[in-house]
């Protein structure tokens, strides 16, 4: 496992990435989601999210989160894979799995000094928003990479396949 992967937000080593991150006193980014099946969109979104601040952490749903709400057949790629692809890429620092359906306590963890969720979120639908608000960080939005998505994705292979 790549150091910069932490399975749980309540593990001894993220608990202590955290507090050095706090110490080093750089500016904490973070987002989450599912990055099933990375493309062009994910990744104009990860590098618009990392330029806001020094550190950018990615929350990423485990396996048995994205069955929650997504469907029996997500996500694709287990969750080690998708932490793997996202730590290759250079705009994200670490990830840290979450096993909950939303990343509340993993926010309230960090103590991001920004937020960033896509601009197809509003700002009150956002979780963890209001407690990152309570402290004088900032949520921010980002426009989305037009027609870009995993849905599509295994939608049009689905259509080539026939399935």
């Amino acid at each position: 496992m790549s150091k910069k992967i932490f399975k749980t937000a309540s593990s001894p080593d993220t608990k202590k990435l955290i507090k050095n991150l706090r110490r080093s006193k750089k500016k904490i980014v973070f987002t989450n989601g599912v990055f099933d099946i990375m493309h062009f969109g994910h990744i104009d979104y990860l590098r618009k999210a990392k330029a806001l601040g020094d550190i950018l952490i990615v929350g990423l749903n485990t396996d048995s989160s994205v069955k929650k709400f997504k469907s029996k057949e997500r996500p694709v790629q287990n969750q080690s894979d998708r932490a793997a692809i996202l730590t290759a890429l250079e705009a994200v620092d670490y990830v840290i799995m979450f096993s909950e359906e939303t990343p509340e306590k993993l926010i309230q963890m960090v103590r991001p000094d920004v937020l960033v969720k896509g601009a197809d979120y509003k700002i009150s639908e956002i979780v963890g928003a209001a407690f990152v608000k309570s402290y004088g960080g900032k949520v921010k939005r980002i426009k989305l990479a037009r027609g870009r998505s995993t849905t599509a994705i295994i939608k049009k292979i689905k259509q080539m396949k026939n399935i």
